[in-house]
């Protein structure tokens, strides 16, 4: 029961509208998301799912053909990505771009979450 307290209804019917292959890799994500520390909240904001901790930490936005796993400081996580996963050259911002359920990296993911959580610590 825990768990559906942290979830946003706006995010649920976010992802009930995406395409099922798409949905599928976004449920996916966010369970990554909110099982990567309690301490994350929910929100629905720029017509996409955010949470956050001390300040915005990653985001998700879904297309028809791919899912990006977002990070607001993404640009000071570099060093944490050993994978080469983020893309954007933006000033802060970077992503991952999902295209299949392949693509879901579960520890490399919490981990870049983390990081971007202690990020908003300092």
């Amino acid at each position: 029961m825990g768990e559906e307290t942290r979830t946003n209804k706006e995010v649920d019917q976010y992802i009930e509208n995406l395409p099922e292959d798409i949905q599928e890799i976004t449920i996916a994500l966010r369970e990554i998301i909110l099982n990567s520390s309690p301490k994350l909240i929910e929100e629905y904001k720029w017509s996409m799912p955010n949470y956050s901790y001390m300040g915005l930490t990653c985001y998700l936005q879904a297309s028809k053909k791919h899912v990006n796993l977002g990070f607001q400081k993404g640009n000071e996580l570099e060093e944490k990505d050993t994978h080469n996963l983020l893309q954007g050259s933006g000033k802060t911002m970077r992503h991952i771009r999902l295209t299949k359920m392949e693509d879901i990296k579960q520890e490399v993911f919490t981990t870049l979450i983390q990081a971007a959580m202690e990020l908003n610590e300092k």
